[in-house]
C-alpha cells in the first residue's frame, strides 16, 4: 500500500482546545513494500502517526491518501473496508483477558469474514491450523489454548503480532511492538516481521524505542520529536549527532535498551483495553 501525507496534522480527541496538535504538519511518502521505522523520545508523536495511519484519528490538517485514496473522504462503508486492509499492533495488545490465544489470533482475519463466519470462529475457531502456524513462527505454538490472561507481557505482544499474519492487510502498522521483549527475543520478531512483510509486499511502518534495531533493520528509518519531523534518511545516514540532537534531554532513551532478565515472565500489569481498526 501506498502512503501520502501532505500537511498531515493530527491531535488527540480528548486535547483541550487550542493546543498544539501532537503531530505537527508533516509531509511523508511511502512506497508500497516499503519498511520505515519511527524513532524519536517519549512525546514525539509516534503513536498518533500510526493512528492517523490507521484511520483511527483523523486528520486535523492536511491530508492523508492510501493508495490514492483520501480516506475520511470516503462513504462510511467504504472507509469501513479500507480500513480491512490496515493492520495496527498498538503497544498494549487489544487481547480480552478470558480469550483464548486461538480466538485472539484468528481475531485477525475478521476483515475477510462475514458476520456468520466471525460468530462461528468466535464460539468454535475455524482454521486452527492457521493459528498454530502463526504463533509457531514467534514460538508460542504451545499457547494456542491458553487464556490470555495467563499470558506475559512478553507473550502477549508476540501474540498481537501473530494476528498479523492472518490479516488480510496490506499495511502493518506496529507500535512500540517489542517493549515487553528481550532483546534477543525483539531481534528475532522483528527480523521475522521485516522478512514476511517482503514476501508478502506488504507497507510496514514500525515506531521503535530500540534505536539500534531500527537502525539494524529497517532501510529507512524517520526521526520525530515534539510532533515535528526532524529528518528522513536511509538508516546508513543517521549519525551518532543527529540521534544526539534527536533525544536531547532523553538521552536515557538513547542508551541501549536491555530490560530485566525475567521482564517478560512477569504477567501484564493490567488487562488490555480493547481497541481496533478496521
Amino acid at each position: 500500500m501506498k502512503l501520502e501525507l501532505q500537511g498531515l496534522a493530527a491531535r488527540h480527541p480528548a486535547a483541550a482546545a487550542g493546543r498544539a496538535p501532537a503531530l505537527a504538519p508533516l509531509n511523508l511518502s511511502v512506497s508500497a513494500g516499503e519498511a520505515l521505522a519511527v524513532i524519536g523520545p517519549s512525546g514525539a508523536g509516534k503513536t498518533t502517526l500510526l493512528h492517523a495511519l490507521a484511520c483511527a484519528l483523523p486528520p486535523s490538517a492536511g491530508r492523508l491518501q492510501l493508495d490514492d485514496a483520501e480516506p475520511w473522504a470516503l462513504p462510511r462503508r467504504e472507509l469501513q473496508r479500507l480500513r480491512g486492509r490496515l493492520f495496527l499492533a498498538p503497544q498494549t495488545p487489544p487481547l480480552p483477558p478470558r480469550q483464548r490465544v486461538v480466538t485472539a489470533v484468528l481475531a485477525g482475519a475478521l476483515p475477510r469474514m462475514s458476520l456468520l463466519q466471525s460468530l462461528r470462529s468466535l464460539i468454535y475457531p475455524q482454521d486452527l491450523a492457521a493459528a498454530h502456524a502463526a504463533l509457531q513462527s514467534f514460538d508460542l505454538a504451545d499457547k494456542l489454548f491458553e487464556r490470555v490472561d495467563r499470558l506475559s507481557g512478553g507473550e502477549r505482544q508476540r501474540v498481537a503480532l501473530a494476528r498479523a499474519l492472518l490479516a488480510p492487510a496490506q499495511l502493518w502498522l506496529m507500535d512500540e511492538p517489542l517493549s515487553a521483549l528481550d532483546p534477543s527475543r525483539a531481534s528475532q520478531a522483528l527480523a521475522f516481521l521485516r522478512a514476511e512483510a517482503g514476501r508478502r509486499g506488504v507497507t510496514l511502518v514500525a515506531s521503535l524505542h530500540q534505536v539500534e534495531l531500527a537502525l539494524a533493520q529497517f532501510p529507512r528509518i524517520v526521526g520525530l520529536r515534539e510532533g515535528r519531523l526532524q529528518f528522513d534518511l536511509p538508516a546508513a545516514q543517521v549519525s551518532p549527532e543527529l540521534l544526539a540532537k534527536l533525544y536531547a534531554q532523553h538521552e536515557d532513551e538513547l542508551q541501549a535498551w536491555a530490560p530485566a532478565e525475567n521482564e517478560e515472565d512477569l504477567p501484564a500489569t493490567a488487562p488490555a483495553v480493547l481497541m481496533q481498526c478496521r
